[in-house]
């Protein structure tokens, strides 16, 4: 008995959640029928007075007046389907029920009608437009013969309204095309931006342990003679493969859309590694000697700062590897409170030292990072030889 009550309560809110999604997702003919039967039901009533052009006088309802009064309000239920078809079939019932002298509520669909056009007719807008206006002239015509008395300015009135009818449908239209427009450049932009930060992430990964695995696998071609060296050389390019796998594995985890719900696995947005002191080891190990020194402590929380601050590290040493293998390097990490201070620099006497060639993608990732934060980011040859990179990142930012 508990439970049935229970069902019985819960049974009214459960209809009330569910009515407005099945009636927003119902056919839009559907949605549009309760308002021409609102206005067959209001025609019948003994004060409802519609439109009336001319001085004609009122005639009272017949079989002929009840099909015009169907004839001008059911054509509302595809006013948006078929607008067109909508606003041919209320003009012919308007014109006669204005000619007859009804004078119905149901003539007010004509503005509905012409505003249904106006918003939802998608082809031969101005055609419609033109047969419209040209239809009127007849009628006006007519209304001119049957009551010579009545001044003209009342019959163009009357048609400027029509046009406001249609105007502002065309504005509604226009309207929504431009929020639909500017929702797509939205979706747009976001898509390309995650492309971008995805290709970016890539990069940064793939770029730094592939150097480092060529670099170790290079190096251990010329330790055949030394087993001890040869065997550290190849654990070095075991580990370095093994890292890039757990960082790939992370970005394939950023890409689950159960990421960050609960049901997925959501992992520290820190590289795997252990950080900094990790990341110059491993460029040790790669044949680079590697001056590292870190002051103070991270803020907290430093956001999104510590890992740009680590990117930044990894690419300069990546580049390093690359363009100035075997020269001297230095990493000075500096942590304040509102800010991280990261410089890499080569002092170029190794072979190949100087400016970083290829695509400089990674370079200028590594500015937009730290732009987007509200750093300042820097990169280029020293006037003593080598290269330097430095950035300013402040810290806090959750972005």
């Amino acid at each position: 008995m508990v439970s049935l009550r229970r069902a019985r309560d819960r049974w009214p809110a459960l209809v009330r959640r569910r009515a407005p999604q099945w009636w927003r997702r119902s056919d839009v003919t559907l949605r549009d029928l309760p308002l021409a039967l609102l206005l067959v039901a209001v025609s019948f009533l003994p004060d409802a007075h519609g439109t009336q052009i001319g001085g004609l006088p009122d005639r009272p309802l017949d079989a002929l007046a009840l099909l015009l009064i169907a004839l001008q309000s059911l054509p509302l239920a595809v006013r948006r389907r078929w607008p067109a078809v909508c606003l041919a079939l209320v003009s012919v019932g308007f014109a006669v029920d204005q000619l007859r002298g009804y004078h119905s509520f149901a003539s007010t669909a004509l503005p509905i009608a012409l505003l249904s056009v106006g918003a939802h007719l998608v082809r031969h807008r101005r055609t419609a437009a033109i047969v419209f206006s040209l239809a009127y002239v007849p009628l006006a015509v007519a209304f001119n013969r049957l009551d010579p008395g009545e001044p003209p300015s009342e019959l163009v009135t009357f048609y400027l309204a029509m046009v406001l009818a249609w105007g502002l449908g065309a504005w509604l239209r226009s309207t929504r095309v431009a929020d639909a427009e500017h929702r797509l450049r939205i979706a747009e932009d976001t898509r390309t931006a995650e492309r971008t930060r995805i290709a970016r992430e890539l990069h940064d990964v793939v770029t730094h342990h592939v150097t480092a695995m060529v670099v170790q696998a290079e190096a251990a071609r010329y330790l055949t003679a030394s087993p001890d060296r040869l065997d550290q050389s190849l654990t070095a390019v075991t580990d370095t493969g093994r890292r890039a796998i757990a960082d790939l594995r992370h970005l394939l985890d950023l890409l689950n859309p159960d990421h960050g719900t609960g049901h997925g696995t959501d992992q520290p947005r820190t590289p795997s590694g252990g950080g900094l002191l990790t990341l110059v080891e491993q460029t040790r190990l790669a044949g680079q000697p590697v001056e590292f020194t870190e002051e103070g402590s991270p803020a907290e929380p430093a956001g999104s700062a510590e890992l740009v601050a680590y990117r930044v590290v990894q690419e300069s040493l990546t580049n390093a590897l690359k363009y100035a293998h075997g020269s001297r390097t230095s990493v000075q990490v500096r942590h304040a409170e509102r800010e991280i201070s990261v410089e890499v620099s080569t002092d170029g006497s190794g072979s190949g030292a100087g400016s970083p060639g290829g695509s400089g993608r990674g370079l200028a990732g590594l500015r937009e990072r730290v732009d987007i934060l509200g750093g300042d980011f820097s990169a280029g040859p020293r006037t003593a030889g080598g290269f330097v990179v430095r950035a300013r990142i402040p810290a806090g930012s959750p972005s």
